[in-house]
Parts: structure tokens; sequence; C-alpha cells
């Protein structure tokens, strides 16, 4: 069978986000889900970020003739095939073996940026070579810069060429949902455990084969290579309040448009803005960070209000559909990430899975935009 007809049988199949996200909770185990889909304290925050789009109602106009949306975007000195993009997800790899280089690998054929987490379960050096100059590094600042010059330079002779700085990690959050369903470094081989692996063998048999998921792109700095040690390395050197100074030192190192990711109060955004960032993500970490913090879209008009024409602005957290996408735009958005969706389209149907969400995501865009009325997006 041909990719194209596979494509458009899956197409037929899976038409939507949800039902990908059905088929990938019956195939990925229950401690990594749970890791996917939490968020922190009473996760208050997933239920807002979701609602903020429902509210956001667009009025079509009709009596146009044939329209034809055109949905190219250039942004950060790149043109994409589309106005969203691959969110950095971290330990990935718990999610569904070698994830990392499978969505590296649509991002180059759908030509959309993938952006590949610090804390990733691949190395930048592995990831690269498959997301060609589609390839954006999420860097958790190290507390030491001669650390970060290190990491920095690994992303950059990798192909990496834009850099997004996370910001709103002051303090690792609380996730209760994990800890109720097992999730612990490293992880306890109970009776629970192995029974999940039993009942979920796709991902166990690519688990065997690649590994259990470890911090891989950062393992090397750490004094011991076992889990925990790693991960308290992670806690203690990446991260933290870091100042605006520090990002500048950043920015002013990285040979590349530079991002600030993490941003919601609009004197952060100005504050980025005045200091010549090249874009800034608005987002509350997909909510898994601060509960009571405001959905992105909330603060994006204010924000587009101070800054817009001065630095790109992205947003993500809560996106599910073209129409999200298409809402985002609406609100002053230039581009788009999402996370969790893409994660649901390899969990469900494996290699090509990203394809899928990109063909889902992009089409309900294209269709939106007919219903709406209009071929760009400057029309919004």
């Amino acid at each position: 069978m041909s990719y194209n007809r596979k494509r458009q049988n899956l197409l037929n199949k899976y038409p939507a986000i949800h039902d990908l996200m059905l088929k990938a909770k019956k195939r990925i185990p229950e401690v990594a889900w749970a890791y996917l889909q939490t968020g922190t304290t009473h996760e208050h925050l997933l239920e807002r970020n979701l609602d903020a789009f429902k509210d956001v109602v667009l009025i079509p106009s009709f009596c146009k003739g044939q329209l034809a949306p055109k949905v190219e975007t250039s942004i950060l000195g790149q043109t994409f095939s589309a106005p969203f993009g691959i969110a950095p997800i971290g330990l990935c790899g718990l999610m569904w073996p070698k994830i990392e280089v499978l969505l590296a690998q649509s991002a180059a054929r759908n030509s959309i940026p993938y952006c590949l987490s610090t804390v990733t379960t691949e190395t930048p050096e592995t990831v690269g070579p498959h997301v060609g100059s589609m390839g954006w590094f999420q860097l958790y600042p190290p507390r030491e810069m001669d650390l970060c010059k290190t990491i920095l330079d690994r992303a950059s002779s990798s192909g990496f060429d834009t850099l997004v700085i996370t910001v709103d990690i002051p303090i690792p959050s609380r996730r209760e949902r994990t800890k109720r369903a097992g999730l612990t470094t490293p992880p306890k081989i109970t009776p629970k455990f192995i029974w999940q692996g039993l009942t979920h063998p796709s991902w166990t048999i690519g688990t065997l084969k690649r590994g259990l998921p470890r911090l891989r792109a950062v393992e090397e700095y750490s004094e011991f290579r076992s889990m925990m040690s790693v991960e308290k390395f992670v806690a203690g050197q990446l991260g933290g309040n870091i100042s605006w100074d520090y990002c500048q030192k950043i920015r002013e190192y990285w040979k590349g448009p530079v991002v600030i990711k993490g941003l919601l109060h609009p004197e952060d955004a100005e504050q980025a803005a005045h200091l010549g960032f090249d874009g800034i993500v608005v987002s509350n970490h997909g909510a898994r960070q601060f509960d009571a913090a405001p959905s992105p879209l909330e603060v994006l008009p204010e924000i587009v209000r101070l800054v817009k024409g001065r630095t790109t602005i992205i947003m993500d957290s809560g996106v599910r559909s073209g129409l999200d996408v298409l809402r985002a735009l609406s609100l002053g958005a230039e581009f788009v990430l999402l996370g969790r969706a893409f994660i649901y389209g390899v969990g469900a149907i494996g290699r090509y899975g990203g394809d899928h969400v990109y063909e889902i995501i992009k089409g309900d865009l294209i269709n939106n935009m007919v219903n709406l009325g209009i071929e760009s997006f400057s029309e919004l």
C-alpha cells in the first residue's frame, strides 16, 4: 500500500486528535500516560486552557466565491508549511520509544519546526540528522554558564538553529497524578509495573530494544549515570529563577534566533521585546507548573498590544485542533506550538503518527478558514 493511500485510510479511521488520544491511551502504559496527561496541584489549569479556546468565537462572512486558503507562514527567518510546530516535551521517550527521532522525521517531511527538550531521552547528536533545517532546541538554562555553553555548542553543532529558552520553571512543580500512578526514579519493578508491560506489548518491545528511558542529553554531566543521580543533577543544576542578564548572555552566545518561552505577564513580554529577543512563547507550560496561572489566550491580547511588531509572538498550551490554531492567530499570535497532540499520534499509530497529526491540524485549519470566509491570516 502506498504511503498516500495509507495516509488517507488513517484519516478515515482517526479524523480528530480526540480519536488518536483514545487509541494512544490503550497502547501507552498507565504510568507513562499519567506523566503525559498530568497538570499540577488540583489540575484546574488543564481545564482552563481548553475552556479558553471555547470562549473565542469568530464570525463567518459568506458570498465570497471559491476560496483557496494559504497557510504557509514565515517567522524567525524561516518559512514553514503551516503556522504550527511541535513543542518540546521532557522525558518524551517514556511515552514511546525513540519518539524524538520519529517526530523529528515528521517535522522534516512536513516542513514544520520540531523543538527538542534539554531533558530529552535522545541526544541532540542523535536527533539532529533527522530534523534537517527544522530543528529548534529548548534550553533549561544551567546555573553555570560554562555548562550552558557546552550544551549550546552540542545543539548548534547537531544542526539546531533556533534556541528556545524556557524560563517558567523556578522550582519543580507538584504533579500528584504521576505519584498516584507509581512513577518513581528509578522505576520500581512491581507486579503492577510488570502487568502494564505485559498488557502494552508494542510499547514494551520498543522499550526493550531501545532501553529504559534515560535523560541521555544531560546524563554525562552528572556525577553518576544512574537515573536517580541524573534526576538530582537536573533538579539542582537546570532551571531555577534565572535573570534577564543571564538570558542576555545566552542570546549573545547563540548564533541564531533566540526565543523566550513561558511568559504570561505583559511586563515580561515587554522586557523581552525591549532587550531584543527574536520571539516569545506565551505559555503556562501546558498547565504543568503553576495551577493558578491564566491561560495564554487570556493574556495574549494585551501582550500583542504591547509588543507585536517588535518581536515574534508564539503561543502554546491547550491547542488540540486547527480551529484552536485559528483562534490563537485571531488574537494576535503569529505561530502556535502543540505538544500532547503529536504524542497521541505516535502513541496511536507509530512511525507516521506525527505526519497524521500534521494532516489533521492543517486540514482542520484550512476547513475552518473556508467556513470563516478568509484566504489568509491577515484577514483575521
